[in-house]
């Protein structure tokens, strides 16, 4: 059976290679919009630091403080900017010029007992005091101490030695002040009684104030700025002597 022949003007539908023509009745596609990563929500606001916690910052910023700019430069608004907390923070916590003082006095302490502790190699600072295995390791603990005191915790001594003049002259300073210098005498006492001393508390007044004399005399003694750089072989010689002397006390 034949097939009848497909009038010439009849397209053919089976063949795929003749091209569409355009409806215009179809509206012409239009390029849908990439899709845009939506914000993240915002974080919730850090909650605010413990008290003790911002207590500690604004001491540690007040005594930057006045080691760059004395104690003209101690306000509770600049230690607001230092502290980079909000205006009226320092005040909140020291209301007075004298209690913002008396903080520095503590958080020195603070610190030099952290120092030591950490050259024993305690954890932390401790309410009683790790103790070198003899005396030799004292020497070394103590002179690392003084190395960094005249090095990189060089501005936290000046600020200290401001702070010591200003109690001087303010008897409303000097019941913080003398707070602060017992208890770091009776640490050494601890420490120097733990290693032979007799007169544990004479020791540690001497020491104490031999080692006073040594920061005082490299850091802003005439010679200060004409000295070399301290040398940590010659520290340990000069504290081998004064803790030979300070154990002997009383002796």
């Amino acid at each position: 059976m034949s097939s009848r022949p497909r009038p010439a003007h009849l397209p053919d539908l089976h063949r795929s290679d003749e091209p569409d023509e355009p409806d215009p009745s179809r509206p012409e596609p239009t390029a849908q919009p990439e899709p845009t990563a939506q914000p993240a929500p915002p974080a919730p606001p850090a909650p605010p630091a413990p008290a003790s916690d911002r207590r500690t910052l604004i001491a540690d910023a007040a005594i930057g403080l006045v080691a760059s700019a004395g104690l003209r430069g101690l306000t509770h608004r600049a230690a607001d900017t230092a502290a980079g907390l909000p205006a009226g923070s320092t005040s909140y916590y020291f209301r007075t010029r004298t209690a913002l003082i008396g903080a520095c006095y503590q958080r020195l302490v603070e610190l030099d007992f952290a120092e030591y502790d950490g050259g024993v190699g305690a954890a932390g600072p401790s309410a009683v005091p790790p103790v070198p295995p003899d005396r030799e390791a004292a020497v070394a603990v103590f002179a690392g101490l003084l190395y960094r005191w005249l090095t990189v915790g060089r501005e936290r001594q000046l600020a200290r030695f401001e702070l010591s003049l200003e109690a001087a002259r303010s008897p409303d300073l000097e019941p913080e002040f003398q707070r602060a210098g017992r208890a770091a005498r009776a640490r050494a006492a601890a420490v120097l009684a733990a290693l032979g001393a007799q007169r544990p508390e004479e020791a540690a007044e001497l020491l104490a104030a031999w080692t006073d004399g040594i920061l005082y005399d490299r850091l802003v003694g005439a010679l200060a700025h004409s000295r070399p750089a301290p040398d940590p072989a010659e520290l340990t010689r000069i504290t081998r002597r004064m803790l030979d002397a300070a154990l002997s006390a009383g002796a």
